[in-house]
């Protein structure tokens, strides 16, 4: 069987992969692309700067894949503490992996707008220029829009490290603040967007970056990890006394 300091390495690379991929194609690429308010500057951006523009996506691409690695290799370094709860994580995180595909495919669908005859033929420049926009706009709040589920996968990942005992605490306080912040972020969006701002997301690059340093370089507690799963099974088999 493959060791579990081997998945917990593991996680730390895709963690890594997703950090470096997600600042690229959720951060840099659309920020330096999107001009808020003005449609115009906007398509010009990304007619002048398609290679970006795909090299984002392509970026987005390797974090999905990664994530969706992550949501197996982290519940089977967190099932000894509580396996439904790190399926319920698990499920969260597919998820939240899921749906912002969808928001990703309405980013995507500029390039086909500008070179398809039929929108050029149909729409007039400010009109396309503004359909565009519109379509990042959608990805931009149908990303925040649905934070609430990284949010909960990663609260539940921080109780579950916090309790854990192979894994030290302070990782689970960070997680679990980290998943708060995005619980919050999405729920004022929502409900008062006035005061949704982005400072409820900063402990999140911090939790990340620590988890991912801790995982590469110290890994789990290889026998307290195997007590949980001996604690586990014990649970699991009825007795036969």
């Amino acid at each position: 069987m493959t060791s579990v300091q081997t998945y917990a390495r593991v996680a730390g690379i895709l963690f890594l992969l997703t950090f470096v991929a997600g600042s690229f194609g959720e951060f840099y690429v659309p920020t330096t692309l999107i001009v808020s308010g003005d449609p115009t500057a906007t398509f010009n951006n990304i007619a002048t700067q398609e290679w970006l523009f795909r090299l984002g996506f392509a970026g987005y691409l390797l974090e999905g894949l990664c994530d969706a690695a992550l949501a197996l290799v982290l519940y089977v370094l967190l099932k000894p503490v509580h396996r439904n709860l790190a399926l319920l994580a698990a499920f969260f995180g597919l998820i939240s992996t899921a749906q912002f595909a969808v928001c990703e495919m309405f980013f995507f669908s500029g390039p086909m707008l500008l070179k398809n005859p039929v929108f050029l033929q149909t729409f007039s420049r400010d009109q396309l220029n503004a359909l565009i926009y519109l379509f990042v706009r959608v990805y931009a709040y149908g990303a925040g829009l649905l934070m609430v589920f990284y949010g909960s996968a990663s609260l539940i990942r921080g109780y579950l490290i916090y309790r854990s005992g192979y894994l030290p605490r302070f990782l689970g306080v960070l997680l679990g603040i980290a998943g708060v912040g995005f619980i919050l972020k999405n729920f004022t969006l929502v409900l008062a967007p006035t005061y949704s701002s982005d400072f409820l997301l900063l402990s999140a690059p911090i939790s990340v970056l620590v988890l991912t340093l801790w995982l590469l370089v110290k890994g789990v507690d290889v026998q307290k990890w195997e007590a949980r799963v001996i604690a586990m099974r014990a649970i699991d088999q009825p007795s036969l006394t």
